[in-house]
């Protein structure tokens, strides 16, 4: 999904993938009550999960038409259920831009004290944005990022070139010792600009392995039907390859399907996103599907956690300043047999 290679707090890189289960992120946060405080330090004390101010947070996503916006809308509502001080109010969600606005305007004259919004289209919804923080409302921009920092508060989101990056370096170390190392790459929808971007990650990754040459790439649709289509082609026009780097798990049950059906075994196969039916292809080691890199749901829990302390006037446990930072890019971690185990409960249908 859409997403930006962003920039974290001053103090680097905050948040890693592995980090980021529905229960292990954003929670600790500092006290506004400074009565008997020292200054912010390194090592000064976080909060815990106790409840504290009520806060009711806006949720607006868009449509749930596609496994990784479905599990956006569910790692969102399971995290709000965990806190007794949380109060979610959700919209349908909605892929027309206007009909998004209409449901944000909503949220905003019900004034909800804090608005997490995965925008259809960030560059559409800007103004929304800008109009709730105009109206007091901070804005938890979440993963598709809109045009101008005014518009929000915090951005969290998936790092695109960072998937490439990963997903370049895993084939890489694995074809390190094979001379004349050949790759295809199945990419998402070209019109896109993360799919730029994780192309653009992808050949900057293979760079250091000068073994190794990329010899086709054909754009997807990020849908199974989509992945099985392409794929099909690109076995037809490619009978000999060793690695194949496919953008979305979603199409990768489209892509699996046509090389079962084509009869190939002969090379390795990296996924993208993190779908739970990748990781089980992982775990049972039957297919050429050995690995998949992250763009993590979870986002979407984390954002909760963000717009809590935002609500609350807090900042982040293990963090020396006062508040929230400004942006939080997450780690596009590689999943593979050795550690599969650790994100199955993060996998998305």
């Amino acid at each position: 999904m859409p997403a930006p290679t962003h920039v974290t707090s001053r103090r680097g890189m905050l948040l890693g993938t592995a980090a980021v289960s529905a229960g292990a992120l954003l929670t600790g946060c500092t006290s506004n009550d400074t009565k008997d405080e020292k200054p912010a330090s390194n090592d000064r004390p976080a909060a815990d999960d106790k409840p504290g101010k009520h806060v009711t947070i806006g949720f607006a996503g868009p449509q749930a038409d596609h496994g990784w916006l479905n599990a956006i809308n569910d790692n969102a509502k399971s995290r709000a259920k965990k806190y007794s001080d949380v109060t979610l109010e959700i919209t349908e969600g909605s892929n027309d831009t206007a009909a998004q606005i209409g449901q944000i305007e909503t949220l905003i004259n019900k004034k909800v004290d804090v608005l997490v919004v995965l925008p259809a289209d960030g560059k559409a919804l800007t103004q929304v944005g800008l109009k709730a923080m105009r109206a007091g409302i901070p804005v938890v921009n979440l993963d598709r990022i809109f045009n101008s920092p005014q518009a929000y508060r915090c951005w969290i989101g998936g790092d695109n070139y960072g998937m490439g990056l990963s997903a370049g370096r895993y084939i890489g170390e694995q074809l390190k010792d094979k001379q004349g190392a050949r790759v295809i790459e199945l990419a998402g929808l070209d019109n896109l600009e993360l799919t730029k971007q994780r192309t653009e990650g992808f050949d900057a990754a293979l760079k250091n392995y000068p073994n190794i040459k990329k010899v086709a790439r054909q754009a997807a649709e990020f849908t199974v039907e989509s992945g099985q289509a392409k794929m099909s082609q690109l076995l037809q026009a490619q009978p000999k390859f060793d690695a194949l780097w496919n953008h979305d798990d979603d199409q990768g049950v489209g892509a699996l399907r046509a090389i079962e059906q084509a009869g190939r075994d002969d090379f390795l196969m990296v996924g993208g996103a993190g779908a739970l039916s990748a990781f089980q292809a992982i775990e049972a080691g039957n297919s050429v599907l050995k690995a998949t890199v992250l763009y993590p749901p979870t986002m979407a829990a984390s954002a909760i956690d963000l717009a809590r302390a935002l609500g609350q006037g807090k900042g982040v446990g293990g963090l020396a300043e006062f508040e929230i930072p400004a942006s939080i890019t997450l780690y596009s971690a590689v999943v593979d047999k050795d550690n599969v185990g650790q994100y199955m409960s993060t996998g998305f249908k």
